[in-house]
């Protein structure tokens, strides 16, 4: 049950405004969750930004990361989202539920990546330092490291925002792990 209305496009500010026009021409439709953050005048621009912003990740590395800290977060909305981005982005059924686990059997440095994600998320940035050496072993460079960090961090705002406002799902809802 949503504790918060999903604000519509007459309800938010006219920057808010022009920023769910540009959602509608680029994605089709204004997700309940970025409608919510446009209760804030600015909260919407700069996550859309953040979450746009260059990274040494690649668009599957982004959405590993996504799937494993949306789970561990257990946030519904953004394991549904992530889970269509993931299949668009060549990611298959079960690939996407081992993602979500924090493991990739079928790709051994996407596994470093997810192990990683999953483990910052759990232990609030204290990562374990052997998890760090496999993702660093596997290939990945310290650049990819921050840039993986500061991803957990973009993914936990979006989590904490649907755990406390419950906005409705508006992806086809992620079957449970």
């Amino acid at each position: 049950m949503s504790t918060f209305n999903v604000p519509t496009r007459a309800e938010v500010s006219e920057k808010n405004q022009g920023i769910f026009d540009s959602l509608e021409k680029k994605v089709g439709f204004v997700p309940n969750l970025y409608a919510t953050y446009a209760y804030s005048n600015n909260a919407l621009e700069n996550y859309l930004n953040l979450s746009g912003a260059k990274t040494s990740l690649t668009a599957k590395e982004k959405e590993t990361v996504n799937l494993a800290v949306s789970e561990v977060n257990n946030c519904i909305y953004c394991l549904s989202a992530h889970t269509a981005i993931g299949k668009m982005n060549g990611f298959s059924d079960e690939e996407i539920l081992e993602l979500r686990a924090g493991k990739a059997s079928f790709d051994s440095k996407l596994d470093a990546l997810a192990a990683l994600a999953k483990n910052i998320t759990e232990k609030r940035g204290a990562t374990d330092k052997n998890v760090v050496e496999n993702f660093l072993n596997a290939g990945y460079t310290k650049e990819n490291l921050i840039d993986t960090i500061v991803l957990v961090g973009d993914k936990t705002i979006s989590n904490y925002i649907h755990s406390t406002t419950k906005v409705p799902v508006d992806f086809p809802v992620a079957q449970a792990l």
